[in-house]
């Protein structure tokens, strides 16, 4: 065995080295398929220079050199010829960067020869690097048979020059590769964002002075790659002031990844934020990428960051402090440059003095705290919204819908314990059930079932259903109608829902009279 020296590169190539050059570079430059292109390639190198067992050698991110191309393997012993760095004359030469000689691989115990495949025409083998940048990427290796007619410099010096054509060609698939999946995994992560979207508005509605106070603060460090904490009930938005940081920010051609954390189990939250190795756990069937790496370069988004683990805490501290981590079940150190920014509804400052809570942590991520007011703290900005949701809604649905001064007030006065959200699905209810005639204060009182407002309710009946038939609820709900409306029939038809004629009919079935 022996290491050569790269200037045993050094010398003149003959009339039959050159035209095997040409033809290989011809057959990569014309081959639009990479692993069919290198086969070509090797079977050239066999025909024209009787060279055989010609066979690339990748290397993995597990420092393994696993058969990427070979003309003359089995698909067992491929998978069987997998070397260690260091391991063999291939892991050798992929290590040391040079190449590689076995004089005689019957009598040398670095011809580990794994594959298992026997020719006694075989004398020597030749392993070479593939080099980009100083970073090795593969190995190419071909053994010298008794027909070869160049020695071991000659063997070198071309297989030398090949191995850089192959490790560009090599290099450039595997950047193209790279580049597709990330593309495959950012189109696919923003599908399932899109899919499961409760509220999708766009900008931020509103201009109440308690809002124009965190337009201000969004104003003045979105530029910046400042740590943010948004803070505020369930339902007042904190997803859309992390997308407004977002779109006036430097990151803004950047992807905006994002995570709600208390929607994903301990156990895979690690795995959500980091990534994981193939086979890392029992359902790893193939490495992912987190949603740090996904977000590199942009901006990354955590909802619910107070449900966090305490072993998610430290991970998330270190890459906060370090900006680096590692994959679950994997080695590797992953360097992001990412912008964080992180939501709660939950009073951290309570957490860090019961110990539910990393004290550090919570210093990293209330570098620049945003308080959003509940809805009910907003004044007009909740007409703003009504409005708003109101025209997306008839535009959805294809139906005009009409909001009533009575009903609008009544919407003004509501707590709105959900906040946006909740208002936003009760437009929705309000154009499905509603009509162009108008929505009422009556109608208000079956579209927000938690109505707790007693001023509201002076005066009109509720139904409590629990226990009874539907004859009897039906029943109930006819006699409150009537009662509500003081016996007028058309008006308990309309709050019911059903025609006069039908409501007539009910009233004779179950002989309800005045006198309730």
């Amino acid at each position: 065995m022996a290491l050569m020296d790269k200037s045993a590169c050094e010398g003149c190539l003959t009339t039959k080295e050159l035209t095997t050059l040409y033809d290989i570079a011809s057959m990569m430059a014309n081959n639009y398929d990479l692993k069919t292109s290198l086969e070509k390639s090797m079977k050239i190198l066999k025909n024209s220079l009787s060279l055989t067992n010609c066979t690339i050698h990748l290397l993995e991110e597990d420092d393994t050199l696993n058969v990427f191309a070979s003309v003359e393997l089995s698909s067992i012993q491929k998978k069987l010829s997998c070397y260690k760095l260091g391991e063999g004359v291939t892991g050798m030469a992929a290590e040391a960067k040079e190449p590689v000689v076995v004089e005689n691989i019957h009598n040398d115990s670095l011809f580990l020869n794994k594959s298992g495949k026997k020719d006694f025409n075989n004398l020597s083998y030749v392993a070479v690097p593939l080099v980009i940048e100083d970073v090795t990427i593969g190995v190419l290796g071909a053994a010298l048979t008794k027909s070869t007619e160049i020695g071991f410099e000659d063997c070198v010096r071309i297989l030398t020059i090949i191995a850089s054509i192959f490790a560009q060609s090599i290099y450039s698939y595997q950047l193209n590769n790279r580049e597709k999946e990330r593309l495959k995994e950012l189109k696919l992560y923003y599908k399932m964002e899109w899919d499961s979207k409760v509220h999708n508005f766009g900008d931020i509605i509103g201009d109440s002075p308690k809002m124009q106070q965190v337009f201000q603060v969004i104003q003045r460090i979105a530029q910046s790659d400042v740590t943010v904490l948004v803070r505020g009930e369930t339902g007042t938005g904190k997803e859309l002031v992390a997308a407004a940081i977002h779109k006036r920010s430097k990151r803004k051609d950047e992807p905006f990844i994002k995570l709600n954390c208390a929607a994903i189990t301990d156990t895979l939250l690690e795995s959500e934020l980091f990534g994981h190795e193939k086979g890392a756990f029992t359902d790893a069937r193939e490495t992912r990428k987190g949603r740090f790496e996904l977000a590199d370069g942009g901006t990354l988004f955590l909802d619910e960051i107070g449900d966090i683990s305490a072993s998610a805490q430290v991970k998330l501290l270190r890459v906060l402090q370090e900006r680096e981590f590692e994959r679950v079940g994997g080695s590797k150190t992953i360097k992001v440059n990412v912008r964080l920014v992180a939501a709660t509804n939950r009073n951290l400052e309570k957490m860090v003095e019961d110990g539910e809570f990393r004290e550090d942590l919570y210093y990293r991520l209330n570098v620049i705290p945003i308080d959003l007011p509940p809805v009910r703290e907003r004044g007009d900005d909740i007409r703003q919204l009504v409005e708003f949701f109101l025209e997306r809604a008839i535009k959805n649905h294809k139906k005009v819908v009409k909001i009533t001064d009575e009903a609008m007030e009544i919407l003004m006065n509501y707590p709105w314990p959900g906040n946006v959200r909740e208002l936003e699905n009760t437009l929705e209810r309000i154009v499905l059930m509603g009509n162009e005639e108008g929505i009422n204060k009556f109608d208000m009182l079956l579209l927000l079932p938690a109505l707790n407002d007693d001023n509201l309710k002076k005066g009109y009946k509720t139904i409590p259903m629990e226990n009874k038939t539907l004859e009897e609820i039906e029943k109930e709900a006819i006699e409150t109608a009537l009662e509500n409306n003081n016996f007028n029939q058309s008006h308990a038809a309309k709050e019911l829902g059903i025609t006069l004629r039908q409501i007539g009919y009910k009233i004779k079935k179950y002989g309800i009279s005045n006198d309730l």
